[in-house]
């Protein structure tokens, strides 16, 4: 029985308004903005911050600093008390929140990397949606970003996604062998759900 949808997505596609109108239409929690506040909460900070820092490596002038301070004899008496509200400290509570909301069941996981931390688990779906360029620019200016800011957020974001997969799984991503479906949400977001909602049941009656 699958109990756990996870959402991977290209920036721009679309991916939160299709995972909100699947949780709707499964009867699932979503869990989108609900793990971002999660992470702010355990981390005692504000969920603009974690926005800002997940699915992000850290720079490596700080990557640095933080080595130094770890290796300095404060910095390994007071590391273990540390909730460092950093990208590896976002990325180390998000694989926990994770991991619990797959535990709980009936979920509907969006991105965090989620899909590869769940890629074991039999009672998980995993999907990616994506869109071309030019769509993504104009989901983004829908939203009211500028069409320069959208452009420039449509050619970094991933980027940053792909370095963050990189760094902690040691996959290129997508890694398109981790996903059961991958969809181009230019088709329309009523086709996109329906499309996984059915592939969702075709997938789980095709299993012994």
């Amino acid at each position: 029985m699958i109990k756990v949808l996870t959402i991977e997505r290209e920036y721009g596609s679309g991916a939160a308004e299709i995972a909100e109108k699947l949780a709707d239409r499964l009867g699932w929690k979503l869990w989108n903005q609900l793990l971002t506040n999660e992470i702010a909460r355990h981390l005692d900070c504000e969920s603009q911050h974690v926005e800002r820092h997940e699915e992000r490596k850290d720079p490596l002038h700080y990557r640095l600093f933080k080595a130094f301070l770890r290796g300095s004899f404060e910095g390994s008496l007071n590391a273990p008390q540390m909730k460092l509200a950093d990208a590896e400290g976002i990325r180390r509570v998000a694989e926990q929140m994770v991991m619990s909301a797959a535990k709980e069941g009936n979920a509907v996981i969006v991105g965090r990397g989620s899909a590869y931390y769940l890629r074991d688990r039999p009672d998980s779906f995993h999907v990616f949606i994506y869109a071309p360029f030019e769509e993504r620019v104009r989901r983004l200016q829908l939203e009211g970003k500028s069409e320069e800011e959208s452009t420039r957020l449509a050619e970094t974001v991933d980027q940053d996604r792909a370095d963050f997969i990189k760094q902690y799984f040691r996959i290129e991503w997508p890694a398109r062998h981790f996903f059961h479906l991958m969809i181009n949400s230019a088709m329309g977001d009523a086709a996109v759900v329906q499309t996984i909602l059915d592939a969702l049941s075709v997938f789980q009656n095709a299993r012994p």
